[in-house]
């Protein structure tokens, strides 16, 4: 039988591990599921491991914290997912089906949002279109484990490590988009105001695209978050 390991990276998450762990255990007992703890202030961590996750640290960072948990998983494919999405239920039969055919190396689902906002629902449903400006890790990024080796795995970016990833598998093989949809918080669209947050994102995405750098690119992020 196909075998998955769950990678999910944290970075002071505590609040909400729990609920992204037993989410996981009540669609199947079985996944393989690997903290990845970027040097968490708070006790995520500890927490993860409680409920009998596998618990890894690394430097901060999505790329380095995924490539971490990556190195530990044991299983055919691996499922990176942020502590805030919550997968379709069946994901894991139908990802079984899938991934049965040899073709299929690499695939996301479909996105929702837990807020109801026009400019948010317009941001999900383009992420149904396979393009660099339209495929995030939001969307729960699922991929064999020897495809995702092959290429190099995630690079250790501040951003768009994700989107990076997408790009050099997109060379190479179709990426798949799942019938099942993710449920992903809103929480950074409702702090910053919806608006604001979705025009700053298209902002720096189109910078990216442009060729300016990802370090670049995260000390302008990180000076704008805070404001």
């Amino acid at each position: 039988m196909i075998t998955f390991s769950v990678i999910i990276p944290t970075l002071n998450e505590e609040r909400l591990i729990g609920n992204c762990i037993r989410q996981l255990r009540q669609l199947d007992p079985h996944v393989e599921i690997i903290v990845a703890d970027g040097k968490s202030d708070d006790k995520a961590a500890r927490a993860a491991a409680e409920l009998g996750a596998i618990v890894v640290r690394s430097e901060q960072g999505r790329g380095y914290q995924c490539n971490a948990g990556a190195i530990r998983a044991s299983a055919d494919i691996l499922l990176f997912l942020h502590v805030d999405t919550r997968l379709p239920p069946h994901a894991f039969t139908e990802l079984r089906h899938f991934f049965q055919d040899d073709k299929v190396n690499v695939g996301v689902f479909r996105l929702a949002l837990d807020v109801k906002h026009p400019l948010l629902n317009f941001y999900a449903r383009c992420n149904r279109f396979d393009s660099v400006l339209t495929r995030f890790g939001d969307q729960a990024i699922v991929i064999r484990t020897s495809f995702f080796q092959a290429i190099g795995g995630f690079p250790n970016w501040p951003l768009y490590e994700d989107v990076r990833l997408l790009q050099k598998a997109r060379k190479r093989t179709h990426i798949y988009l799942f019938p099942g949809t993710v449920l992903t918080s809103a929480r950074r669209f409702v702090e910053k105001g919806i608006t604001r947050q979705c025009c700053r994102d298209l902002w720096y995405m189109l910078n990216y695209v442009a060729g300016v750098s990802p370090a670049q690119l995260a000390v302008k992020y990180d000076r704008t978050a805070r404001g």
